[in-house]
């Protein structure tokens, strides 16, 4: 760990005390974003009542263990991004859109997010100033640079800057990598993704890697993952090796298990799973993530994981025709949960455990009835709070087969 991650981390722990105490103080904007619906509310009283909740909803199901908290639940945001427009006076502002509006709200830091990547963010508006870069303008369809994206390696301090324009063209390029890294040295690669068109994604499909590698890498579990502008890693790294930590244990691998990893993404708990399985066999419906996952299992030397690019219920209808088995399914879905059809196909593979992580605990309630009437029994589980001062919870259920 590099001295700037270092005084990141001590800057955190006093930013996390600060913000237990009185967090309605720490934010200008809160009051306008509408991200942080609980940010008047005391840590440890959030913490409480995601656990009541979480306990009164899945009580008929498992029984739920204690919450696992933050410990410093300030700055936790390790992917951190940004829309650029104009005020009034056409002057060039950079924020967040206004809860389920397009209104941006102008803020140069926030509770949440990682400190770093805000700093940059703030360096770059006034860059984009200095350089004559002008915002994009969603009603007119002119200018230039629409996002920022930043993502910082938690324990490595790396830092990645993704300049979302829409156009290919940006003039004086060289010169303005070179301000922005006399700015901010630590900056390891910066990113143009061209995204033309006026849809709701932040990143286009197109990118050019104009200072370093085009990514860069972090380490959970002990596992070194490479971070491209497009990957799935968790924005709390912190909590999510926690997390993964109790679905491993809720997993009980011995070394002798066939593993299914479905929604797998850039393989994390696959690859953090590899180690304690006899196979693991990853898919994805998204070629770009399978394509992150490979490279991640090669620079670990994982030699007992398959990633496919696919669906996982046709993935797992096809495992079935074959008579094939999977001794523990992972799944991982979106907040919309599973398909019935998902379901079925996991149920037919007959593991012995189903570990469930759900981003959304009433889709995984309807989730568990389905499984409970395949055979399967939910025994216990475990909220992890991912996102401090709002009102998700990250929820772990081991299901076992009848």
């Amino acid at each position: 760990m590099n001295n700037t991650t270092s005084r990141d981390n001590q800057s955190k722990k006093k930013s996390g005390a600060e913000a237990d105490r009185q967090p309605e103080h720490l934010c200008p904007v809160s009051g306008k974003c509408g991200r942080c619906q609980w940010i008047k509310m005391p840590y440890k009283e959030q913490l409480k009542q995601k656990e009541k909740w979480v306990r009164e909803l899945l009580k008929p199901y498992c029984k739920m263990e204690a919450i696992i908290g933050m410990e410093e639940p300030a700055h936790y945001r390790h992917k951190v991004q940004a829309v650029f427009g104009e005020d009034r006076r056409h002057q060039i502002i950079s924020g967040i859109y206004k809860e389920e509006t397009h209104t941006i709200v102008p803020m140069d830091s926030c509770l949440i997010e990682n400190q770093k990547a805000d700093a940059i963010i703030v360096s770059i508006r006034e860059l984009a100033k200095s350089f004559k870069i002008r915002p994009y303008n969603e009603d007119t369809g002119y200018g230039l640079l629409r996002h920022v994206l930043v993502r910082v390696g938690y324990t490595t301090g790396e830092i990645m800057v993704v300049l979302v324009l829409a156009s290919p063209v940006m003039p004086s390029k060289n010169n303005f990598v070179k301000a922005l890294r006399k700015l901010h040295p630590e900056v390891s690669a910066i990113v143009v993704n061209v995204n033309p068109r006026g849809s709701g994604k932040v990143l286009g499909d197109r990118e050019q890697v104009i200072f370093g590698k085009g990514y860069i890498e972090d380490v959970m579990y002990g596992k070194t993952f490479r971070i491209f502008p497009r990957s799935f890693y968790r924005v709390n790294p912190a909590q999510a090796e926690k997390l993964y930590k109790k679905a491993l244990e809720y997993a009980g691998l011995s070394g002798k298990e066939v593993v299914l990893d479905a929604y797998c993404g850039s393989g994390t708990i696959g690859i953090i799973a590899a180690s304690y399985a006899k196979q693991v066999i990853g898919v994805d419906i998204r070629g770009d993530a399978i394509r992150d996952a490979r490279e991640n299992a090669r620079i670990n030397g994982i030699k007992n994981i398959w990633f496919h690019h696919n669906d996982a219920g046709e993935l797992m209808s096809e495992m079935g025709k074959q008579n094939e088995k999977a001794d523990v399914i992972f799944m991982e879905p979106p907040g919309n949960g599973s398909s019935e059809a998902f379901l079925s196909a996991a149920a037919r593979l007959c593991p012995s455990k189903v570990i469930y992580i759900s981003c959304n605990p009433q889709t995984l309630v309807r989730d568990i009835i389905s499984l409970q009437k395949k055979g399967y029994q939910a025994v216990r589980g475990a909220a992890c709070d991912m996102l401090a001062f709002t009102k998700n919870a990250e929820i772990c259920v081991e299901l076992r087969r009848k």
